[in-house]
């Protein structure tokens, strides 16, 4: 077997996201290391975790 692999550039035209979760990566293209980390400064017995709101879609 053998493959052959061109890196060429890559071009986006356009790109439509109905969502994003609260950890979360969108990527296009590739990546040699992805390093995500996540830091609260407020204490645990003060964040109040309620029904989702979901972002608003199309054109305002």
């Amino acid at each position: 077997m053998i493959l052959q692999v061109e890196n060429k550039e890559i071009c986006v035209g356009s790109i439509q996201l109905e969502g994003v979760a609260s950890s979360s990566v969108f990527l296009i293209g590739d990546a040699e290391v992805i390093s995500l980390s996540s830091v609260f400064d407020t204490p645990p017995e003060s964040l109040i975790i309620g029904p989702l709101v979901p972002l608003a879609s199309g054109g305002a």
